[in-house]
């Protein structure tokens, strides 16, 4: 259980939904490792909250594309926060099965495809997230072809963001607002826009 800060109140049943989520974390964690066991303690503040940054900047949209989604964050935590239906992509066949039990047990709205995000058929999507995957570069090259033409990409960045950023302007012409982060002082939210590349 835990107390939200008051910027990232959430109702009682999206509470209790996230709290479901988190007990069928702890239960599948010690067979496929979906966060490092020292996370365990501290995933509230480590993952849930991280991933709940997202839940403002996604509301609203028709859906979103989460990638690389691993043990749920972000995907899993924005469309229980928002109600967004969202595709969560994730290669590895057994945290996927853990994302599509934990749609089901927290009625999430959310697709799960067990595949390689590069191959991945999925229509494009307003919004596309990403946490904790790649380097920008990287990230870029798997968002374009997902992204819609007037859609936002959202990636959650350590205190790399800016080396990231100068090295993704290489290869693509992009709008970028910096967003501090609420969890990590040196952390920060990416919102990329009209991606194009150089």
């Amino acid at each position: 259980m835990m107390n939200l800060p008051e910027t990232m109140h959430v109702s009682r049943e999206t509470q209790e939904r996230l709290e479901a989520f988190v007990a069928l974390l702890e239960k599948w964690n010690p067979r496929i490792n979906l966060v490092s066991s020292r996370d365990i303690a501290s995933v509230w503040d480590r993952h849930v909250l991280d991933s709940l940054q997202l839940a403002p900047l996604v509301a609203g949209q028709a859906r979103f594309i989460d990638m690389g989604s691993g043990g749920g964050f972000p995907g899993v935590i924005i469309s229980i926060a928002t109600g967004v239906p969202g595709t969560l992509i994730e290669s590895d066949q057994r945290k996927a099965a853990f994302l599509r039990e934990a749609a089901r047990a927290t009625q999430a709205p959310l697709t799960v495809l067990a595949e390689r995000i590069e191959q991945a058929e999925v229509l494009p999507a307003p919004v596309v997230t990403a946490r904790a995957l790649a380097s920008l570069s990287r990230l870029l090259d798997w968002t374009a072809p997902l992204l819609e033409k007037d859609g936002k990409a959202f990636f959650l960045k350590g205190q790399q963001a800016d080396e990231e950023l100068t090295e993704a302007r290489r290869s693509w012409h992009m709008d970028v607002r910096i967003h501090r982060s609420i969890t990590s002082h040196d952390g920060v939210i990416l919102e990329v826009s009209n991606l194009e590349r150089v």
